[in-house]
């Protein structure tokens, strides 16, 4: 580092004499030089400094912005704490992880818990007894250094949105008396939407290396439970849907489809129906966003694709679990990939995303709105457009990944000393047709390429290394991504 540091000084000091002697020396070698040493000053910065230079001058506001957004309908009060702590607390003693779909004991949060840490994975189940959820929850909330936040993915999409003072924030969703406390001043609530009794989610955070047990946990995350029934229900869809002709909205953000994965399989496909009613009645010149979140049912899944929920809404925000789990419940590409190792492959998310473009999404002979998908992983992000729809789409992927390495170190802007680069330096764009290779390049940290009338987005992120708060980033990242999307009239 010291090496580097005086690398740059001599090289400043060398620029500065020359400024001194230009008038003694001809234009064209002043100018040779001075390229030269600039040239040697860009090498000499970090990694990670070079792409945060090109990420600040490649982030500008989309010529016509948002000004009114509608944000809907899942809202909780969030308390964060260590799972590990909270474990222990709770009298659980470490054992083997095992994968369960809706949590019925102490016995399966203890195992679930273990499944994802050791995986390093994000992940959210329903808590079906609610005696033993509340005891829980009550203990959790009292622990000492628990923190309570604003949570529910549209609430935090909602929240990161309000710190733009240009943007009035509709928030429709369960909001309780607590919640309402925490939402920026810039939220108007619906009065209908409000209700005497919060509802509360536990977020079990864990830290790279951290270990419980024979578990290691590989990279920081959390696991989410709760036994919600407001939101499990989306009992403020409909209130949410009726308050936009009031409010009249220039984008609609939807999320919470996720939780009616507590209902009944009867239960859930009625009231999936009903959903697909309520956002039909949304007026079609009101671009939406579906922000997804961790599902384990595969019909849920294959419903939500097939039955007129993707060909309702514009754009689509998910992670790289949602994306392997909506391949393989909609028998995609790459469906057979039982998990990620390590790194998401390029190549293999690219394929996976433009099918779902390809097959679900908008063309001539398609009634399909969708046009837009942004995927977020740890390591970089990917913005995935047709053709003719969307704007400022560089700018967006690269304020999306600059919120995540701000908000993931809780700083202003990003400090190159706390992050640092994951993203593979070379990859393929599928592993399906005949690939292009890319190198990256830190001063151009956006790369873009075509496929057939589809248009690619990707850029790195760089990692925090030692994260302060995981919870509510894929939403803060999909929020900026949005902000600096533009959306072109047809």
């Amino acid at each position: 580092m010291w090496q580097r540091s005086v690398c740059v000084g001599l090289l400043a000091l060398a620029l500065g004499y020359l400024c001194l002697l230009g008038p003694e020396l001809p234009h064209s070698a002043l100018r040779h030089l001075s390229a030269s040493l600039l040239g040697g000053l860009r090498r000499a910065r970090s990694l990670e400094g070079r792409m945060v230079a090109a990420w600040q001058a490649a982030i500008v506001r989309p010529a016509r912005g948002w000004a009114r957004v509608a944000v809907g309908v899942n809202a909780c009060v969030d308390v964060v704490l260590s799972g590990v702590k909270l474990l222990e607390a709770l009298g659980l003693e470490p054992g083997d992880g095992k994968n369960h779909a809706v949590l019925n004991s102490r016995q399966d949060l203890k195992e679930a818990f273990a499944h994802f840490m050791e995986k390093g994975a994000a992940a959210e189940r329903f808590f079906s007894d609610a005696e033993s959820f509340h005891h829980i929850a009550r203990t959790a909330s009292e622990y000492p250094g628990a923190q309570l936040y604003v949570g529910g993915n549209a609430a935090l999409i909602g929240q990161k949105l309000a710190t733009n003072p240009d943007l009035k924030i509709l928030l429709c969703g369960p909001v309780g008396p607590k919640l309402h406390e925490l939402l920026d001043d810039n939220v108007v609530v619906p009065p209908e939407s409000m209700q005497e009794r919060d509802e509360f989610h536990l977020i079990l955070e864990y830290q790279a290396g951290e270990e419980w047990g024979q578990v290691r946990a590989p990279s920081a995350n959390r696991f989410i439970f709760s036994h919600d029934l407001s939101n499990g229900a989306l009992n403020m869809l409909e209130v949410f849907v009726s308050s936009l002709d009031e409010f009249q909205p220039d984008l609609v953000v939807l999320s919470g489809l996720h939780m009616m994965e507590g209902q009944s399989k009867e239960m859930r496909q009625r009231r999936l129906m009903e959903a697909v009613a309520s956002i039909s009645d949304i007026p079609t010149d009101i671009p939406i966003h579906l922000e997804l979140a961790s599902m384990t049912d595969q019909d849920f899944m294959s419903n939500i694709v097939h039955q007129q929920v993707f060909p309702l809404v514009n754009s689509i925000g998910l992670n790289e679990q949602e994306l392997l789990f909506l391949t393989q419940s909609a028998s995609g590409p790459h469906a057979s990939l039982a998990s990620w190792s390590g790194v998401p492959d390029v190549g293999v998310v690219s394929d996976i995303l433009f099918w779902i473009l390809k097959e679900h999404g908008k063309t001539a002979d398609r009634p399909s709105d969708l046009t837009r998908i942004h995927f977020h992983t740890l390591a970089y992000h990917i913005l995935v457009t047709v053709d003719g729809y969307w704007g400022n789409q560089v700018a967006a992927v690269a304020a999306g990944a600059r919120a995540a390495g701000t908000q993931a170190c809780a700083t202003e802007t990003i400090d190159t000393s706390k992050v640092f680069l994951k993203a593979p330096l070379e990859f393929v764009t599928s592993q399906i047709e005949a690939p292009s290779k890319i190198s990256l390049n830190p001063d151009e940290p956006v790369v873009h390429w075509h496929r057939e009338g589809i248009s690619f987005h990707f850029t790195p992120v760089l990692v925090c290394k030692d994260p302060v708060r995981t919870v509510g980033l894929g939403d803060a990242i999909s929020a900026e991504g949005l902000l600096y999307s533009e959306v072109y009239p047809q």
